[in-house]
């Protein structure tokens, strides 16, 4: 599981609501059987968006938003197959948390 990696939700119940997890654990923790993760949600379920704080990035196809104030830690079943790297988006991921946890 790599950091900035998308993930399917594996999880039925909330697939609707969450269709894709982007995981932003560090790749040096990975011992532990669950991953810290950001919703990607899709821009109609997103309402007035702060750019900043939930960037729209793309996955395969499709824009996504990234849902950072829902930042979670899910278990490693919840996380699907891999459908997108955005690791070249990792400048603006990256000032979405720290917007969410800085204000900066």
């Amino acid at each position: 599981m790599s950091q900035f990696c998308v993930y399917a939700n594996a999880d039925p119940a909330s697939r609707h609501a969450v269709p894709c997890w982007l995981n932003v654990q560090s790749d040096l923790i990975d011992t532990v059987e669950s991953r810290v993760v950001v919703p990607l949600i899709p821009p109609e379920q997103a309402g007035p968006l702060l750019t900043r704080l939930m960037p729209a990035l793309p996955v395969a196809e499709n824009t996504m938003v990234m849902d950072t104030a829902q930042i979670t830690s899910v278990p490693m079943q919840m996380l699907g197959p891999q459908v997108a790297n955005l690791s070249d988006e990792r400048l603006r991921i990256i000032e979405a948390l720290d917007f969410l946890t800085y204000g900066i």
